[in-house]
């Protein structure tokens, strides 16, 4: 079990990295869906969407080194070599993307129809950003999470004390003459918005510029060429990823018609969040699973602790699948303060079973990591896009978010089918299928009956829920037992 046990403490310190700081995101959403900020959903949905550009470029500027670093730290004798040579091309293709941004950003600002000066902000964060991608993966694979969920948490910290200095006190803080009085600007809350993010951003930067000072910078032009083929499917794949995750705001914006677009989007963007509490889960055993599959990979018989994974996976996120559902009604006032949002709850059980099914595809996804069959990742995301694009193209103009929410379930469970039915030739894992079969039919069942039939009924829902939730600890508590022991 000691295994499971150095997994199971990673995923829980890399899960307080990400869970506490987007608990204290959670501020953001009640802040900017207040009266005060953003009461009109059309100007959320302007945050939204720029957003969801983010995701994109982010992805883009990552380029998939991410996952080659993790690979190639594992299986070359000179890591050194692997952390100086990701390094040196990040640093590279950030700059050049840098500077071509700016040079171009009038022409970038005009195709994607945003706003120049918050294109302006965007470019900045995106080169901090980054810039931060190899530090916090050289974290990770050396095993300090504490220091990286540190450095995390300081960084919401620092956001959210910025978004609620500039969108709360500012304003009552400017007076003529005063120091504040020379900061504040009316209307000006977009982008206060991406200020905030950009002092966050700059701040982790600094903090890691103690790696950037130690490491030898040895480019190594044979390594890199092996990394980028391991790299490149990574990244269409990441690309893919972004389209399923957020382009629907941008394909929202452009079916829709223009009176519409902006109102629906700041509403499905608001009731997506309440889809968070799955995302943080599976983004911190995502965090915590990854290093672990390559660093076992060369262990006697690994197939069984990672089918074990899955099940323990299946088992917490059917649970709190459940659990947001039946309380959904009582989330939704504290984390979206405007009545005029609510109109969206309607897709909170589809994208939180969309993000469990995400979940459950990156486990799957070990299969082709550590066999360097990325191309398959690939291959599977590009066909979970094209899911998304199609059910958009043809249902938004008569669904609107509804369509967004069901193609965004659609893809990801087809992800998930595509990667257990190719795992299971290349790389057969004995996953326990018909306990989480059962784990899922009961829980995906419970929910909808909770949510569709009886919402509102919270005696049937917390009974649902203890009946499942004593389903999982009778399945489970042997091994339980032997984590909570240790």
């Amino acid at each position: 079990m000691s295994a499971f046990q150095k997994l199971f403490k990673q995923t829980f310190i890399y899960g307080l990295a990400t869970v506490l700081p987007r608990m204290l995101s959670f501020l953001l959403v009640p802040l900017y869906t207040s009266e005060a900020v953003l009461a009109n959903p059309s100007e959320y949905g302007k945050v939204s969407i720029i957003f969801s550009y983010f995701v994109l470029f982010n992805v883009v500027l990552a380029y998939g080194m991410e996952t080659a670093f993790f690979r190639f730290f594992n299986k070359e004798e000179d890591k050194d070599k692997v952390v100086s040579t990701s390094t040196i091309s990040l640093i590279i293709s950030s700059f050049g993307f840098f500077i071509l941004a700016l040079v171009f950003q009038s022409q970038i600002a005009n195709v994607i129809d945003i706003d120049v000066k918050y294109i302006n902000l965007v470019i900045w964060i995106l080169l901090l950003d980054a810039l931060a991608i190899i530090p916090f993966a050289w974290l990770r694979a050396n095993e300090k999470p504490m220091r990286y969920a540190i450095i995390k948490l300081l960084n919401v910290i620092i956001n959210i004390g910025l978004n609620l200095f500039f969108l709360l006190a500012l304003k009552h803080l400017a007076s003529e003459g005063n120091i504040f009085d020379f900061i504040y600007k009316p209307n000006f809350e977009i982008s206060y918005i991406f200020i905030a993010n950009l002092v966050a951003s700059a701040f982790t930067v600094l903090v890691m510029l103690s790696f950037y000072a130690k490491i030898t910078y040895r480019f190594d032009s044979v390594l890199w060429k092996q990394m980028m083929r391991y790299a490149l499917p990574v990244l269409i794949a990441g690309i893919a990823f972004s389209i399923n995750e957020t382009f629907d705001r941008i394909l929202l914006k452009a079916l829709l018609p223009a009176n519409i677009a902006e109102t629906d989007i700041g509403m499905y963007s608001a009731c997506y969040k309440l889809a968070l509490f799955m995302t943080l889960f599976a983004t911190a055993y995502r965090l915590g699973i990854e290093p672990y599959f390559f660093s076992h990979s060369k262990t006697k018989n690994p197939q069984k602790n990672y089918a074990s994974i899955l099940e323990f996976f299946v088992a917490f996120g059917s649970i709190i699948l459940l659990a947001v559902v039946v309380f959904a009604d009582v989330l939704k006032p504290i984390i979206i303060r405007s009545e005029a949002y609510w109109e969206a709850m309607w897709i909170v059980p589809i994208i939180l079973l969309a993000n469990f099914f995400l979940g459950i595809y990156h486990n799957l996804s070990v299969w082709y990591k550590i066999t360097d069959r990325t191309k398959f990742g690939a291959y599977i995301s590009v066909i979970g896009a094209i899911v998304t694009l199609v059910i958009n193209f043809v249902f938004i103009e008569a669904y609107s978010y509804k369509a967004s929410a069901v193609a965004t379930l659609a893809a990801y469970g087809t992800m998930m089918l595509l990667s257990y039915y190719f795992g299971r030739k290349y790389y057969p894992i004995p996953y326990n299928l018909k306990k989480i079969g059962l784990y899922l039919v009961i829980s995906i069942s419970l929910s909808a009956l909770s949510f569709y039939q009886y919402r509102g009924e919270y005696l049937i829902g917390i009974a649902m829920l203890i009946v499942f939730l004593g389903l999982v600890i009778m399945l489970e508590k042997n091994q339980l037992k032997q984590i909570l022991k240790r």
